[in-house]
């Protein structure tokens, strides 16, 4: 499965050599963490999250014929798409 998700992901990015797929496996199903550059996320995740419940969904398929269960994850890079702590949130002063 790890070859799989690893082969589509490098097909989208603009940086394949920066892919990184993990399997955790877990008691009832595997996990496929994938990580990707910040600058190639989008292309990953699509417009609306088409791409990558299209990735979830073959993925899903290809394990239930093999008889197992696997979820995909994208693991977000520290610091990206997140709201920096500086700027003012109107909470307190």
């Amino acid at each position: 499965m790890k070859a799989f998700i690893e082969l589509v992901a490098r097909s989208l990015v603009d940086h394949p050599e920066a892919v990184d797929v993990r399997e955790v496996a877990g008691p009832h199903a595997t996990a496929v963490e994938l990580r990707v550059l910040p600058d190639d996320l989008g292309k990953v995740i699509g417009r609306g999250g088409r791409v990558i419940k299209a990735i979830r969904t073959l993925a899903r398929a290809a394990a239930t014929r093999g008889g197992k269960r696997v979820t995909v994850e994208i693991v977000r890079p520290e610091g990206a798409d997140r709201p920096s702590e500086s700027r003012d949130s109107g909470g307190e002063p």
